[in-house]
């Protein structure tokens, strides 16, 4: 049988220097110890915006235009440097700051664009770490960063997406609606080191009552895992239930599945799983 989750490869958190960079490497912690798999704290440096020679053709003389095309490189190589240079300190101050236990904390850097980055490391990864907004949107506090719906929606592995702070996980909540999708992440739960011996609400959100009894199934699969978990049913929205939820139940984590990769299943569960990452004050793990 094939195992739901890869149990193999590296934590990888990935880190931008922004302010959420601090709670993304803790987060990526936990999650190392948990799994007893290393961290690398990766960080994908991207080509500045405007850094390109653009049009250079019109009036300038074929020489001129070499001379000022070998210029521009020059400046964009050493502008490069200086971004690696900076990240690594960053890299450096961070890693030095953490203590992931005997698996250790590594770091990473590689040049390209961040979805592209983690699509090459994919193959040797287990999970991966993500702030909910990257440097660029540190003031958006409404607005996921413009990296992580397109992480989401590429990559195949489970993926944490990480608010402001990060302070540990005592307790999760897990949506669950009783489709297959949502089985199998009860499955890949079941099967993951993550939550066991931790509470767990498992959150059914309306749907037909004849549903209860799958509610039921994932309670009692995740119990014989390991995991305290209990079932919850209630009858409101989705997002608004949710979000009450992870205040009522003091949870430090919820649990859903990822985006589809259909137009169809965009229009379905997409906007409800954007809404609750926007929104959130826990990491939000996502399963596919």
């Amino acid at each position: 049988m094939t195992a739901l989750i890869h149990a193999e490869g590296d934590i990888v958190a990935a880190i931008d220097g922004s302010a959420l960079s601090p709670a993304v490497a803790e987060a990526g912690v936990w999650v190392a110890r948990k799994t007893g798999r290393p961290l690398t704290l990766l960080q994908a440096i991207e080509r500045p915006e405007g850094a390109n020679t653009g049009d250079l053709s019109g009036s300038l003389s074929l020489g001129s235009q070499d001379d000022l095309l070998s210029e521009l490189a020059s400046l964009d190589q050493q502008r490069s440097q200086l971004l690696q240079r900076q990240g690594r300190v960053v890299l450096e101050a961070l890693a030095s700051g953490l203590d992931a236990g005997a698996a250790g904390v590594r770091f990473a850097q590689r040049h390209g664009d961040l979805v592209d980055v983690l699509l090459e490391a994919e193959p040797q990864v287990r999970l991966f770490v993500l702030g909910r907004r990257g440097a660029g949107h540190a003031s958006a506090v409404e607005h996921l960063g413009r990296n992580v719906e397109r992480v989401i929606r590429s990559v195949q592995r489970p993926v944490l997406v990480v608010p402001e702070t990060f302070h540990g996980v005592a307790s999760a909540l897990i949506a669950y609606d009783g489709s297959p999708t949502a089985q199998r992440c009860v499955a890949m739960v079941a099967e993951s080191p993550l939550l066991k011996g931790l509470p767990a609400t498992v959150l059914m959100v309306g749907g037909d009552p004849a549903r209860a009894m799958q509610l039921d199934e994932a309670v009692a699969r995740l119990t014989a895992a390991g995991i305290a978990a209990r079932g919850l049913r209630l009858e409101a929205e989705v997002d608004a239930c949710v979000l009450e939820q992870l205040a009522a139940t003091g949870a430090d984590l919820l649990v859903m599945g990822a985006y589809g990769h259909s137009r169809i299943r965009h229009l379905l569960v997409g906007s409800t799983t954007t809404a609750l990452l926007r929104q959130s004050p826990v990491p939000v793990l996502l399963l596919r």
